[in-house]
């Protein structure tokens, strides 16, 4: 039998403690009192800055990526291109995607050194809803073309590489295409 009253899902928050909180993240232990009445924890949220990630491709139509290695699997992974929005404080919605579409143009030119004038927005969508707050903007740039080099920010090391559509799929289906919302996005925007 369905219930249609999401109040008795509804989880209240009762104790927080901040256990880090610097540049990078901010991670809280949680106590929550359940729909029952009983109290359970500890629970775990971080947030971190928003970003953005670019399914990118070239006048060939083939995929622009990246190639880096990721501390949490302990290895190198094949993504899109992507990266930190900087200013997250906007707080109309509107204002938030114009914000994220001009880190998506910054991140993808640093990382590639590719341009593109055909941008859209494809999603904005919570990156892990069961632990973290921020967001993923994903965005779609066409037609992309060379205009300079990599300009790296000091702490990242990465390979630009290009690959067609089946070879990217191909990944994605053998688990070589590792970043969850990455392969999301290739699926949404997969012609």
């Amino acid at each position: 039998m369905k219930n249609d009253n999401n109040d008795f899902l509804e989880w209240k928050q009762t104790r927080s403690e901040q256990i880090i909180n610097d540049k990078w993240i901010d991670l809280k232990k949680l106590d929550y009192r359940m729909p029952d009445g009983s109290i359970s924890g500890p629970y775990y949220k971080y947030k971190r800055k928003d970003y953005v990630v670019i399914v990118a491709t070239d006048d060939d139509n083939k995929y622009l990526c990246v190639r880096q290695f990721r501390q949490g699997i302990g290895h190198i992974t094949t993504e899109f291109p992507a990266g930190a929005i900087e200013d997250t404080d906007i707080l109309d919605e509107e204002q938030k995607v114009k914000n994220a579409l001009e880190a998506a143009k910054r991140e993808l030119a640093e990382e590639t050194g590719y341009k593109s004038d055909e941008w859209r927005h494809i999603l904005t969508i919570p990156s892990d809803p069961t632990l973290s707050e921020n967001y993923a903007y994903i965005f779609s740039a066409k037609k992309c073309k060379k205009k300079t080099e990599q300009k790296l920010d000091n702490n990242e090391f990465l390979n630009f590489e290009i690959y067609s559509k089946d070879t990217l799929f191909n990944m994605i289906f053998k688990g070589d295409f590792e970043q969850p919302v990455h392969v999301m996005a290739a699926f949404l925007e997969r012609d």
